[in-house]
């Protein structure tokens, strides 16, 4: 039994450094966003989860992902406010774990992206856990310290301004020029994230950021820099 999961873990390294090395043209991502009851791990739970596949800078609208859960946690007025999903129209919908298998198997290998990712990636952790007994192997990148590196590479040459403390989502897209909504919804956030991810693989690209490798190292570098001011109060549900 001992060999027989150390070849399994041998294998599963082996697809994670092939991840690792794939073009960033050419790797396949999942683009996703979540709603919930509250921005607290340990008791608030998902409303729904929406997701866009993308190869390279493509976005793969046709295969797209939505689903609203029956949250294991009480809809409230604040988060209602949010994400105008009612308790009515949860009531009779799957729960997190036929709705997260789901998600899981439409994520595949693929690299996660996403908009202070961690908050989903908490969250999605956590019921992988308790529901599956295991955890999420897929590299995971945060977009919101991309942003605020390109931002500061436009700064440099003079031709930007400086980067407000707090800004959201749609701050990022209005930047792009991308037209938003003013509700919440998880799977046109995931689209907004996509298109604001399509915009900077060119300038990530240009910068010699070529391989899911330097991604990751450079997404990881800057969560713990100066350029990243993210937090709870700064993410959206």
């Amino acid at each position: 039994m001992t060999r027989m999961m150390d070849f399994r873990n041998l294998g599963k390294k082996k697809a994670q450094d092939s991840v690792l090395k794939c073009n960033i043209q050419e790797a396949r991502f999942v683009v996703l966003d979540s709603e919930l009851t509250g921005l607290d791990e340990k008791k608030d739970s998902i409303v729904s989860i929406g997701a866009v596949r993308m190869r390279g800078g493509r976005i793969e609208l046709g295969d797209s992902f939505y689903r609203l859960v029956n949250p294991e946690t009480r809809l409230t007025a604040a988060s209602v406010v949010i994400h105008e999903i009612m308790p009515s129209e949860v009531a009779e919908k799957p729960s997190i774990e036929t709705v997260l298998a789901e998600f899981l198997r439409y994520c595949g290998d693929a690299v996660l992206v996403g908009f202070c990712i961690s908050i989903d990636m908490d969250f999605f952790s956590r019921e992988t856990r308790r529901l599956f007994g295991t955890c999420i192997g897929n590299p995971a990148i945060d977009i919101r310290p991309l942003y605020e590196w390109a931002r500061q590479k436009e700064q440099m040459r003079g031709s930007s301004a400086a980067l407000p403390r707090q800004y959201r989502l749609y701050d990022v897209a209005r930047h792009f020029d991308i037209q938003v909504s003013s509700a919440h919804n998880a799977m046109v956030d995931a689209y907004l994230t996509a298109q604001i991810f399509q915009r900077l693989i060119p300038i990530l690209v240009e910068a010699g950021i070529t391989s899911i490798g330097d991604l990751t190292k450079l997404s990881d570098r800057l969560k713990g820099g100066d350029w990243l001011f993210a937090s709870h109060n700064t993410c959206s549900l």
